[in-house]
């Protein structure tokens, strides 16, 4: 083996090396964990969301069993669900503040319309106590809660991306590799989800022993 064939291993290795070092020192493997790190959130989020549609039907048709007159808000619900579930949620959605605020807007519609649901329930003593609106009201509850979980989680995430896209000398390696901040909830948005919404269905009683 000559020399020269030794040397060229060893440079080149040298090069990725330095590389490897000018990308971790520029931010730029940092950048790409937070935009990972954004990307797995945002999936959270809208598989709750989709958790929350999933039990719609279910709690739609025992609902009707004892409030058959309430078509209003049958129909109320299942346009919002349907608005919902319209929007193709895809990572472009991430890079898109007019994509997400439609994506917002449209689930806000959905929790208002569960809420007007579920108002129904308190002209209905019997629906109350059925044993299967129970259930459903029980893992509504449970799915609101992980949905504002969920959401913070992402805020959180998106706020951490944007710093670092605009901090220096990061900001440097992000204008060069084409990374922009990323549109997060409006801050009336943000309000209204650093909580989970209230599901209040009348029992007062129950809510006290919880």
């Amino acid at each position: 083996m000559t020399r020269k064939s030794i040397v060229k291993p060893i440079l080149l290795s040298a090069v990725l090396a330095t590389s490897t070092v000018g990308l971790t020192g520029c931010g730029y493997n940092n950048l790409q964990a937070q935009d990972e790190q954004v990307t797995a959130s945002w999936s959270e989020v809208v598989n709750q969301y989709q958790r929350r549609s999933d039990l719609v039907p279910n709690l739609v048709k025992v609902v009707q069993q004892y409030a058959e007159q309430e078509q209003e808000v049958f129909t109320q619900v299942a346009e919002a669900r349907s608005r919902a579930g319209g929007i193709t949620v895809t990572p472009e959605v991430l890079n898109d503040p007019e994509a997400m605020e439609r994506y917002a807007a449209a689930q806000e519609q959905m929790t208002g319309a569960l809420s007007r649901l579920m108002a129904v329930s308190e002209r209905y003593p019997d629906l109350k106590s059925d044993a299967l609106f129970q259930d459903l009201q029980a893992q509504l509850e449970g799915t609101e809660n992980r949905i504002a979980v969920a959401r913070n989680r992402y805020i959180q995430e998106v706020q951490s991306y944007n710093t670092t896209v605009r901090q220096f000398p990061t900001n440097i390696t992000a204008k060069v590799f084409g990374l922009d901040t990323k549109p997060n909830f409006t801050v009336a948005n943000e309000e209204a989800i650093s909580t989970a919404p209230s599901v209040d269905f009348g029992d007062d009683d129950a809510a006290a022993t919880q």
